[in-house]
Parts: C-alpha cells; structure tokens; sequence
C-alpha cells in the first residue's frame, strides 16, 4: 500500500494548533507583550503574500508546489529571487506572528517544531532533486540566493 506523504501545510496547520494548545493550556509566561500585535500582524500578512505569491508563480509555470513531485522548471523570478524555500519562510512567519500575538513562551513550541520539520526532512530532500534536476543552473541560483534559514 503506498501511503502519501504529508505535505507542509499539514505541518503547518499541525504546529498552528499546538502553539494554540499549548498557549491556552500551559501559558509559561508572558514573552510578546501587546506592543509586538503590529509585528505579529506584518509577519502574518507578510507570510500569506509570499506563500500566495509563490504559489501563483508555480501554477503559472505549471510546475508542481508538492515537495515530492519532479517539478517541471527553475523557478526563480518574484520571492525566488530572494529567497530558495519563500513558501516555508512565509508559513514559519505566520507561526511567528501568531506567537507574537498569543504572547506566550510556549505558543512558540509550533514555530520551532515546524522550522526543525522543515529544515531537516524537506529541505535537504529538495536541494539534493533540484541539483540533480537542474545542475549547474540550480547551483547558480543557490549561490546567489539566500536559503531561508
């Protein structure tokens, strides 16, 4: 039986609720008083644009956004320009903005377990296929481009 994997977002969403959990259920302390609500709010928005953004420019050059699928192109114009992986950046923003607008210490058990997720089991996985997919131009672009984290 072959079992499909579990994408970002599923990890997203995942985190997104144990932050919650753990802000409403064991709310150490206080670390993001009312005055960070207007950075929480940015990186928010800020995450959303880049993960809409992102994934406009993939379905218009009909590549595949799942991590475990052969992607048809390079994309590398609009946040791919500045960023290798904008998708997880922006999702870890908005799980950062989230912990800054719950406020607690533990709301960021979310934002660490989905950045620890992220960084070891999709992004090696997917830096080693786009080499292999496109070489020498993805070593260019992974030159000059920031990885995200």
């Amino acid at each position: 039986m072959n079992r499909k994997p579990i994408l970002p977002p599923t990890y997203f969403w995942i985190a997104v609720l144990i932050s919650l959990l753990f802000h409403f259920v064991y709310p150490v302390t206080v670390l993001f008083n009312s005055g960070w609500l207007p950075l929480g709010v940015f990186l928010i928005l800020m995450g959303g644009v880049l993960n809409i953004w992102a994934d406009q420019l993939f379905k218009k050059r009909s590549t595949t956004v799942k991590p475990f699928e052969r992607p048809a192109v390079l994309v590398t114009q609009g946040p791919f320009a500045w960023l290798r992986h904008p998708m997880y950046f922006g999702m870890l923003a908005i799980l950062l903005g989230l912990s800054m607008i719950w406020g607690s210490l533990t709301s960021l058990v979310g934002p660490i377990g989905f950045w620890l997720i992220i960084r070891l089991r999709f992004i090696p996985a997917e830096e080693r296929s786009m080499a292999e997919l496109f070489g020498d131009q993805y070593s260019h672009y992974k030159k000059r481009v920031f990885g995200w984290m």
